[in-house]
């Protein structure tokens, strides 16, 4: 019975460290793209903001997933290990994004919320998910 008492507190633990990391995730979405994201996806149905933020979402989720998998044995260890690495994750990604911003024309965070599909987006969003991919693989 402990062990599954263990399991459900480690669940609940890195779960919530998950969502924290998700919600800093979208809020770093947020802060490097002009207006309010929750308009411009909810509202606006803007498919380029939304590209662009799920691929955030799920490269964070996967740093998330490798750090939880390769865990260290002690809980808390992994519990922070797990936030660093999130954390560690999101700041690449937005140096992605700062560094991509500056070698390309235009305002890549304009870009990213204008209506018009534009190929500046995908570019964007796999930069997030190769980012995440390094992360990862530095991590196991």
């Amino acid at each position: 019975m402990s062990d599954v008492l263990d399991g459900l507190v480690g669940s609940v633990a890195f779960t919530g460290v998950g969502v924290l990391l998700l919600l800093g995730g979208f809020l770093l979405v947020d802060w490097l793209t002009p207006g309010t994201l929750r308009h411009q996806i909810w509202s606006e149905r803007n498919r380029n903001a939304s590209l662009f933020l799920a691929s955030a979402l799920v490269g964070v989720g996967a740093i998330a997933f490798t750090s939880i998998m390769t865990t260290y044995a002690e809980f808390w260890v992994g519990l922070v290990s797990t936030a660093i690495y999130g954390t560690l994750g999101l700041l690449l990604m937005a140096g992605a994004f700062w560094l991509l911003d500056l070698l390309t024309p235009g305002k890549l965070g304009e870009i990213i919320v204008d209506p018009e599909p534009h190929p500046a987006v995908w570019v964007s969003a796999a930069s997030n998910g190769a980012i995440a991919a390094i992360v990862c693989a530095a991590i196991s």
